[in-house]
């Protein structure tokens, strides 16, 4: 078992130098703690609040649990104290210096929402990812994915070429530390084990669950549909339940960091784009386990291998910018007339429109609906096919063939 080096230790260095405390943020198992583990000098302390002692002694007292563990200090799982963080603030505004504490959190947008009250201005907040397909097969540093022709040709020095066999062994292996690194080697096992830990310690902290099965069958109903325009109403009567539970389902699956969407893009000068977003899974793999894939190669020509694919590209991308710390604005592009761009990215204040295919030679006719973004106020920039093509390549000067593997 290897220790597979992440994208964003560069930047935890980096802001450890500046701000007095780190929040880490992401889904369980991508490897936060053991990133930190490794980057941590010997004079800092290390505490788990999945400690139960610790965990009640950080709720009832939180200035003595402070007390107890001189900095710096890594407290993992800190969502499990919220009390902590006013104590935190106070140790911050009496002078802790930059790098003083390290926290992590399994349910993001809880740990943001308790930064932003009581740390804001105060602490550095990353999300961490599962691994991305960089830091599995590729080298060098990581870039943010752009559609620059300068940025794409160095692209193709940090990654590995595969074919379309080796795309979809990548897709259903999924992006989980625990598998990929080897250590556990059962893959069913894996993923049945690590569904039943999220559902045990991250689900119940958010939702009084009766039927835990009926959550699980839930988050299957959801996987079939990766890539898919989120239908609320289809999901819940798949597994029987009000769409108000499923509502509220789907809210505990985005805040625990299972799914994320991607939002339709709209302006005033574009009316008749839907409203509707998208529903993608972080980890491929977990959704290839869920709608009962057994193999890549059966994956490769079953049902959903078109949503799966385009699945893998967009959390690609987004994992490109979480692991350099920046934030993207990202949409798709939907009319009612169904004319439709799977991903359109806004930078530098122009719009870069991407089509998804399995195809190995896409062809022109791929490119129709890129002009309709010229009806908008955002001028519209080079564009992509993003594909099965194994080199770098181009339909025109304003629109590249860009491999799946370089993302």
């Amino acid at each position: 078992m290897d220790y597979i080096k992440r994208d964003i230790e560069k930047k935890i260095a980096e802001l450890s130098k500046e701000y007095p405390c780190i929040l880490i943020t992401g889904p369980r198992q991508v490897g936060k703690t053991t990133v930190l583990q490794r980057l941590m000098s010997k004079d800092r302390n290390y505490v788990t609040l999945d400690d139960l002692e610790d965990r009640k002694l950080a709720r009832h007292d939180p200035a003595l649990f402070l007390q107890m563990h001189d900095l710096p200090l890594f407290i993992d799982e800190v969502q499990y104290a919220p009390e902590l963080f006013s104590y935190i603030k106070i140790a911050i505004d009496q002078g802790a210096a930059p790098g003083s504490f390290w926290l992590t959190g399994s349910q993001a947008f809880r740990m943001m929402e308790l930064a932003r009250e009581s740390l804001a201005g105060r602490t550095a907040i990353l999300h961490m990812p599962g691994l991305s397909q960089h830091e599995i097969y590729g080298s060098g540093e990581n870039r943010p994915f752009t559609v620059d022709l300068k940025e794409l040709k160095e692209r193709k020095s940090t990654g590995t070429a595969v074919n379309i066999d080796g795309i979809y062994e990548r897709i259903w292996k999924g992006s989980l530390p625990g598998y990929i690194s080897g250590k556990f080697t059962d893959r069913n096992v894996f993923y049945s084990s690590y569904l039943q830990t999220y559902i045990e310690r991250d689900v119940s902290e958010l939702v009084a669950l009766t039927d835990k099965l009926l959550f699980q069958d839930f988050i299957r109903a959801a996987a079939c549909r990766a890539g898919q325009m989120l239908n609320v109403h289809d999901i819940a009567q798949d597994v029987g339940v009000s769409d108000d539970t499923a509502k509220r389902w789907l809210q505990v699956l985005e805040k625990s960091d299972i799914i994320f969407y991607l939002r339709p893009y709209s302006n005033n000068l574009l009316k008749r784009t839907v409203k509707t977003p998208k529903l993608y899974f972080f980890d491929t793999g977990l959704v290839a386990y869920l709608t009962r894939y057994s193999s890549p190669e059966i994956l490769q020509n079953g049902a959903i291998n078109g949503a799966i694919l385009e699945n893998y590209v967009v959390s690609e991308i987004l994992k490109s910018y979480h692991n350099d710390a920046q934030d993207c604005l990202f949409w798709y592009y939907r009319d009612k007339n169904s004319q439709e761009i799977d991903m359109v990215i806004e930078s530098d204040g122009q719009l870069h429109p991407l089509e998804i295919k399995r195809s190995v030679n896409p062809g022109s006719e791929l490119l129709g609906t890129f002009s309709i973004l010229d009806k908008g106020s955002v001028p519209r920039g080079k564009g992509a096919i993003l594909c099965m093509r194994p080199e770098l390549s181009a339909i025109n000067a304003e629109n590249y063939i860009v491999p799946v593997w370089m993302i």
